[in-house]
């Protein structure tokens, strides 16, 4: 009874918005590992989505197809109800405006702040010249719009902390006017101040009207920061949940198959 409510809330609630970005009956095989199994899938303007499931769920195999690493076998991809082919990384940024931070950041360590942020995207004089005054005058705005913590733009990103670091990331995305950032656990390997220091990041991107998908396995972490929790099982999507409306010992019944999920594995 729990999920049929539950759903019916969560589709009249969105019945009057159009997704920003939808995934319908994707599917991916490796060989004879069926990694995604007819999913659906949809993230709403300003809203944080939790992406949680066990190992082997399919979390990665969705994201990569999200972001066009991975070439789906079938279903269909929309952005802002118009189809989309994703064939590439470039392809999830410039048509879907989806931009994701992995773990590892894809920082320069050895350059500063404002050069990580606008890497291969600075502006020049005649062609030739770094115009590096306007370049950190930009870098400090974007800095300063999600609220991080930076002393300088001209500091050697080696030298933040983790927190920092995923904030120059995230920064480095929304210079280049991304809409839609997924974050890859976001807070692994971090002290607790500097997982505080992510979440108010997730927060200010969610004030600026961007929309945050967040794949954890840190369940207190997806109940602080996530509006709507959808959860994977064996390449299907089994439970979606507003945070509102659901509990940690649920989402982990889900998870675990010891609760029963809202389409038959």
């Amino acid at each position: 009874m729990t999920d049929v409510v539950t759903n019916k809330r969560i589709e009249a609630g969105a019945a009057d918005r159009q997704p920003l970005l939808e995934a319908k009956g994707i599917s991916k095989a490796f060989g004879h590992v069926q990694a995604l199994d007819n999913v659906d899938f949809e993230l709403y303007p300003a809203e944080v989505v939790a992406l949680i499931g066990d190992n082997g769920a399919g979390k990665s195999t969705l994201v990569k197809i999200l972001s066009g690493i991975y070439r789906k076998d079938s279903g269909q991809i929309y952005f802002e109800g118009q189809p989309v082919e994703l064939r590439g990384p470039k392809d999830a940024e410039r048509l879907a405006g989806i931009s994701t931070v992995y773990q590892d950041l894809a920082l320069v360590d050895v350059r500063d702040v404002g050069s990580n942020i606008f890497l291969n995207m600075e502006s020049t004089r005649w062609g030739i010249f770094i115009n590096f005054r306007r370049l950190y005058a930009d870098a400090r705005r974007v800095i300063d719009l999600l609220k991080i913590d930076m002393p300088s733009v001209r500091v050697n990103v080696g030298e933040l902390s983790g927190g920092q670091r995923q904030g120059v990331a995230i920064s480095r995305a929304l210079a280049r006017g991304r809409r839609i950032f997924i974050m890859d656990e976001p807070t692994a390997a971090l002290g607790v101040e500097q997982q505080h220091k992510v979440n108010e990041l997730i927060a200010n991107l969610k004030r600026e009207g961007k929309t945050v998908l967040v794949i954890s396995h840190n369940l207190e972490h997806v109940f602080t920061v996530a509006d709507r929790l959808i959860v994977l099982r064996r390449g299907k999507r089994v439970g979606t949940r507003l945070k509102s409306q659901t509990t940690k010992e649920e989402i982990v019944g889900l998870i675990t198959a010891a609760v029963k999920g809202d389409v038959p594995d």
